[in-house]
């Protein structure tokens, strides 16, 4: 019977989900105030036409590819009598979003425009020449979070491969981060774990768009064989480095069912490090990623322990949740059923919070007060960490001081090679 009821649960969640996003385009389209800034989509067909004109267009997008009025860039494409719209691409959750995390995606026809879709996250995340065939431009749309494993920027790398040894060009129209550019957090990833939720050699908080990261991979000839791609970014107007999503004016629309809001993005690049160990990142609730915990764990202990009052731009609280199945959002969560004890986290200042140390910290005062309990899985955290020295100080509890300062190992550096590839101040 309970089964069934978190069935029903999860099937009206996912109904909110989609009404949510539905009706977040409806209000962009009526809404009367112009935002602060300009995504990519709303200057393709305007300033920077001579790139899809009297082309034959492929895209690389998913629900968040909308201008700042709220519509959709493949409608704009294909409503545009001097673009063939050829191609559809959905990354991980597919095009509408409606996948949860990890589950395949399949090919398919767009039910609007009737155009073909082609799924890169199912037995082919890379696009194959056959999907490329008859294509003269491949165009990349989505909205980032700002954290190296979250796939799209994967998904972006492998297509520009794609598009670079097939002699297409590529377009990537930007859209803001998220959680900011100037705040980068390591640790920063070995090549050793190169894998789909870490693909190249970048902070786990890289403080770029996805444009910029585009002109990196690129510059720094770090797709497959060194190929480089025609690649060219329609940039943003408006948007500055120091700005966070809710200084935009632009409409959030969830990229996945676990990211439901600016907020949850701040914290993802700290709180999914917990995706490797035995604790609850709060998939299985309505607030992913906002509350974490563990039907061991002594909330009031974990706050102690953490001199949480210290956090800047942190404000920690205990709580309790029990994670249930939400199906399009989360299947056979971590501790399903069972009541877990810990924290809801609230950013009060996310130009002040670090949000990838804060997971370390985390992590690390879990594993001193509960050393019997937590587990952390090595292969997994190696992956989400990108760093062997950061599992190994994790698993043996070291010293808080030597685990940061294993996360900032290579920042400085990087900061310095990502120069030539920004585009914003």
């Amino acid at each position: 019977m309970r089964k069934k009821q978190t069935r029903v649960q999860g099937q009206f969640a996912l109904g909110l989900f989609v009404v949510w996003n539905l009706l977040l385009v409806v209000s962009g389209c009526r809404s009367t105030d112009s935002p602060r800034v300009q995504v990519g989509a709303d200057r393709l067909l305007t300033d920077y036409r001579q790139l899809v004109a009297g082309k034959t267009v492929g895209l690389i997008t998913n629900q968040t590819g909308v201008d700042s009025r709220g519509r959709h860039i493949a409608d704009l494409l294909a409503d545009d009598p001097e673009v063939t719209l050829g191609a559809l691409f959905g990354p991980e959750h597919g095009i509408r979003g409606q996948a949860e995390a990890g589950a395949s995606v399949e090919n398919g026809k767009d039910v609007k425009t009737g155009v073909p879709i082609f799924s890169l996250y199912g037995k082919t995340k890379k696009p194959t020449p056959e999907m490329l065939k008859g294509l003269d431009v491949l165009i990349f749309d989505i909205q980032d979070v700002g954290a190296r494993f979250y796939t799209f920027i994967s998904t972006m790398s492998l297509a520009m491969e794609a598009a670079a040894e097939n002699g297409i060009p590529f377009v990537v129209l930007d859209r803001p981060n998220p959680i900011g550019g100037t705040l980068v957090e390591g640790p920063m990833l070995d090549p050793r774990f190169r894998s789909f939720v870490g693909i190249h050699p970048i902070p786990l908080r890289h403080g770029m768009t996805v444009g910029e990261l585009a002109r990196l991979f690129n510059e720094q000839g770090w797709l497959k064989n060194g190929v480089r791609a025609d690649l060219h970014v329609v940039p943003l107007r408006g948007w500055k480095r120091a700005m966070l999503y809710d200084e935009t004016g632009l409409k959030w629309i969830p990229p996945s069912p676990n990211m439901p809001s600016p907020e949850t993005a701040l914290l993802y690049p700290g709180m999914g490090l917990l995706e490797a160990t035995n604790i609850s990142e709060g998939r299985g609730t309505h607030h992913p990623f906002e509350n974490v915990g563990a039907p061991w764990i002594d909330p009031e202990q974990l706050i102690q322990q953490l001199s949480a009052e210290s956090i800047p731009g942190l404000q920690i609280r205990a709580t309790t949740f029990t994670p249930v199945d939400l199906p399009g959002m989360a299947m056979n969560p971590k501790y399903e059923g069972r009541l877990c004890r810990g924290l809801w986290l609230d950013v009060t200042d996310g130009h002040r919070f670090r949000s990838a140390e804060f997971g370390l910290r985390l992590i690390a005062a879990v594993r001193q007060l509960y050393p019997d309990s937590l587990q952390i899985r090595e292969r997994g955290m190696n992956l989400m960490s990108g760093r062997a020295e950061i599992t190994r100080a994790l698993q043996e509890g070291a010293p808080l001081d030597s685990l940061l300062q294993l996360q900032r190992e290579g920042v400085a550096d990087f900061l310095k090679l990502r120069q030539k590839a920004l585009l914003y101040r």
